[in-house]
């Protein structure tokens, strides 16, 4: 089969018509993500994201479900409650522009009429706007209170995903005032563009150093890229694994930090390759750790290094809340 944007439609409205089918209790199926975008495509792999809205509480959350080597359905499940109070949702950081512009592939009971309705009403808002940025300047302050001496992740990944966690919430709130979330394979790609309308280039060069950039090169970078396989698959075979650790979805992360490498950012694969091989070492036991460790310490993200870091991202942080300050006051928020 030939992959094309057309074609991604295709099925997904295949899938959905199938499931219409199969489950009455359907209320709503709507299309969202990089196939509603001009270009799905990175390193020729793409994800078709799907979100299934049910009048109770689904049996399931989440389904990875492989179409090719290249090509998976990625579908979320809800219940129709998390929907219900649709103004609230408008200042809400990821539902709120999911649902601004979605493709809707099956409707009943007048579902986008009465949630969009009160999503789009005041969306652009600055006052809106704000509450979605500073939501996640405060989820960011959140991930670094977890942070702690226990949880440095020479020992533990549990440190360096939440380290993960605040890097990329901070990311996104300077971003959310000119678009939706970055999405996770494409966040050091879009961040510079975002970081320009914000006023605030400079802080591009500065998050992909808190994740190592300066401490690395493509060659190196390339080099980790066979073990991290090697710790994606045996980690998405293990019970508790993150959702997004799944064996149909290894050509849709290795292929696009592949294309990054190749390109002139190789510097942006950095956010997958530590998001995912840290996801999937959560689950392996200590002994199987030795690879992540080490491209941690190269990466200055371990030991001593790590507390330096720390303090570089709450300097970032800084920065961003002042941005977000400076964009209250000239809006008059």
């Amino acid at each position: 089969m030939r992959i094309t944007p057309k074609n991604l439609l295709r099925l997904a409205r295949e899938t959905v018509q199938k499931r219409t089918l199969a489950d009455p209790g359907l209320v709503a199926a709507y299309l969202a993500g990089s196939l509603c975008g001009s270009d799905p495509f990175m390193g020729g792999t793409a994800d078709i994201d799907i979100f299934f809205v049910h009048a109770d509480q689904p049996g399931i959350t989440r389904e990875i479900v492989a179409l090719t080597p290249e090509i998976h359905l990625d579908m979320v499940h809800r219940p129709r409650s998390d929907y219900e109070k649709p103004r609230e949702l408008r200042t809400h950081p990821w539902l709120g522009p999911e649902l601004y512009d979605p493709l809707p592939l099956y409707v009943n009971r007048h579902f986008f009429e009465f949630v969009q309705a009160g999503v789009r009403a005041d969306y652009f808002d600055p006052a809106n706007v704000l509450a979605r940025a500073r939501k996640f300047a405060e989820a960011a302050r959140k991930a670094m209170g977890d942070l702690s001496a226990s949880q440095n992740p020479d020992l533990f990944p549990a440190g360096l995903l939440a380290w993960l966690e605040a890097v990329g919430m901070a990311a996104n709130a300077l971003a959310a005032l000119n678009g939706a979330p970055l999405a996770e394979r494409r966040l050091l790609l879009q961040f510079p563009a975002r970081a320009e309308a914000a006023g605030a280039p400079h802080l591009s060069a500065r998050l992909e150093d808190l994740l190592g950039s300066g401490r690395t090169d493509p060659a190196l970078l390339a080099g980790f890229l066979p073990t991290w396989e090697t710790d994606f698959l045996e980690g998405a075979r293990r019970p508790g694994v993150d959702e997004s650790i799944a064996a149909p979805r290894l050509a849709y992360y290795r292929q696009s930090m592949q294309s990054m490498l190749e390109s002139g950012s190789p510097y942006a694969c950095l956010w997958p390759l530590l998001h995912t091989w840290s996801r999937a070492a959560a689950v392996l036991p200590p002994e199987r750790l030795s690879a992540w460790r080490a491209a941690g310490q190269t990466l200055g993200l371990a030991g001593e290094s790590f507390n330096g870091r720390i303090g570089q991202l709450d300097t970032f942080l800084d920065d961003v809340e002042d941005i977000l300050d400076a964009y209250a006051a000239s809006q008059g928020v």
